[in-house]
């Protein structure tokens, strides 16, 4: 059993598109862990990192009309809240993405196991699983990858399921590259290199891989275009998300002047995930 004490609960009215940047944002305020529904979203916080002013302050720069209520949640049973939020999800009717207390299913050709410490990368998010489809369409067998920003690490696990020779998995957040360890562990992972950093600071650029994928926020894939290029090899294939509709036309600006080429992309709930091929 997975104890924490002194916990706030923060249920916040917010829409789902605006889910994900509000939890970016209280991610750096100092909540750790997420849970989403229809118009409203669940954020924990230890007490001792609380501040309501800091919340006030996030929620009004997004929208003032949002609102919220808190109250202390002690002896939180994570394990229970993940069974709670965290339903199974079946990506294309191909793979099975599921947490460790829930029953296997062996009618589907590929099973991943997440156990998230953060609603970030089980599947349930539009960019998540719009990046899955990608992958699902692709061929990655003997392919040598980077997953930058790979939170749960979801996507190197399929990725591996899938015959990736080797995968470089990495992302910023403590939380992350923890749980980035536990779930390859738990799907008996041994292609995946893990690291905590920004792409620059894990992957030299002397390293060449066949694809890269990285489903971040619309400033850091455009800050990170020129460092996609130079790591992939000709012909390499970029999956982008993290981003709106609204948002194309500056990512595709950015990356054509990177020296890429658009192929397709997805659109699922406004968000967007995109395939570019390395000129």
């Amino acid at each position: 059993m997975f104890l924490m004490d002194q916990y706030i609960k923060v249920d916040i009215t917010v829409e789902e598109n605006e889910q994900e940047r509000i939890m970016a944002e209280l991610l750096a305020i100092g909540f750790d862990s997420f849970a989403e529904h229809a118009n409203m979203l669940e954020a924990y916080v230890e007490k001792s990192a609380f501040s309501e002013a800091d919340l006030k302050e996030v929620l009004h720069e997004v929208n003032p009309a949002y609102t919220y209520t808190f109250a202390e949640m002690p002896n939180i049973n994570w394990n229970e809240e993940w069974e709670k939020n965290f339903d199974p999800l079946v990506i294309a009717n191909q793979c099975y993405v599921r947490a460790s207390f829930h029953a296997e299913r062996p009618e589907f050709q590929y099973e991943v196991v997440i156990n998230p410490k953060m609603s970030f990368g089980t599947g349930h998010h539009a960019t998540t699983s719009l990046m899955l489809e990608y992958e699902l369409e692709t061929d990655l067998q003997d392919k040598i990858m980077i997953d930058a920003g790979c939170g749960t690490g979801i996507l190197s696990i399929l990725a591996q399921k899938k015959g990736a020779k080797k995968i470089y998995a990495f992302d910023i957040e403590d939380w992350a590259f923890e749980n980035l360890i536990e779930n390859c562990n738990l799907n008996g992972c041994d292609r995946i290199q893990t690291g905590q950093g920004t792409i620059t600071e894990i992957i030299s650029a002397a390293i060449q891989v066949d694809i890269l994928l990285a489903n971040i926020n619309k400033n850091v894939l455009l800050a990170e275009m020129d460092e996609y290029n130079k790591r992939l090899l000709p012909n390499g294939l970029l999956f982008l998300s993290g981003f709106y509709e609204e948002d194309i036309t500056d990512i595709l600006t950015r990356a054509e002047d990177a020296g890429f080429k658009k192929e397709s992309f997805k659109v699922k709930d406004r968000w967007v995930s995109m395939k570019l091929i390395k000129k």
